[in-house]
């Protein structure tokens, strides 16, 4: 069993996919506690229901981002966390973090990486003209959605989709992906590795790393 940190900013809903997981007996993980810089984050309300300790750090309460995220850090570590989840956290993180979780914070985006980093994925897909899109799962690293990747889901773009409509469907992967990938970090099936250039890269034991599409 690994102990999870989960951040994050907003409704929390990828959180509610990794609590349901946990109680359906899928995923063999503790979310030790559950971390927002936003007191009215309705991520906290679901931790709170699900009996998980909250606690909320005010990032306008620190004078910089590299003393905020050692606030963060201390929190996660008070609680004995081994792996942190960002699950809609809506700040960029320092070396203060980074360091102290390296390549053990997971990030769920919804867009095919590296296509579309950053804010809007679903957004950017469609002004492309992109056919499918979908979510990946990655480690993070100190660029903007830059880590190594883990695992992908693919969803179509249908000829009627606006963004709203698109950002549902990838939604449901990404209920589906994250709890899967935190599942083979237990199971011990992630795996760091150094690929040719010197960059860290994943690899994934027994289980596919791709969804969706046939």
């Amino acid at each position: 069993m690994i102990r999870l940190g989960v951040l994050v900013s907003g409704g929390g809903t990828n959180l509610q996919a990794i609590l349901d997981a946990i109680a359906a007996g899928q995923l063999d993980a503790e979310v030790a506690v559950v971390v927002s810089n936003k007191k009215e984050a309705g991520g906290l309300a679901r931790a709170a229901k699900a009996g998980v300790p909250t606690v909320v750090v005010p990032h306008g309460d620190y004078p910089d981002r590299r003393a905020f995220d050692a606030a963060l850090v201390a929190v996660l570590r008070e609680r004995g966390v081994e792996w942190v989840v960002l699950a809609g956290f809506m700040r960029l993180l320092t070396e203060v973090f980074l360091e102290a979780f390296a390549l053990r914070t997971v990030n769920i985006h919804p867009a095919l990486l590296p296509a579309f980093p950053g804010v809007d994925g679903q957004r950017q897909a469609l002004a492309y003209g992109v056919r499918v899109a979908g979510c990946t799962v990655h480690l993070v690293d100190r660029g903007t959605d830059t880590g190594p990747i883990v695992a992908q889901a693919v969803v179509p773009v249908l000829p009627d989709d606006d963004e709203e409509s698109l950002k549902a469907r990838i939604l449901v992967e990404e209920h589906a992906l994250l709890p899967t990938v935190l599942q083979w970090i237990a199971a011990g099936k992630v795996q760091i590795e150094t690929s040719p250039d010197g960059r860290p890269r994943v690899r994934v034991t027994g289980a596919k790393t791709a969804f969706g599409l046939a």
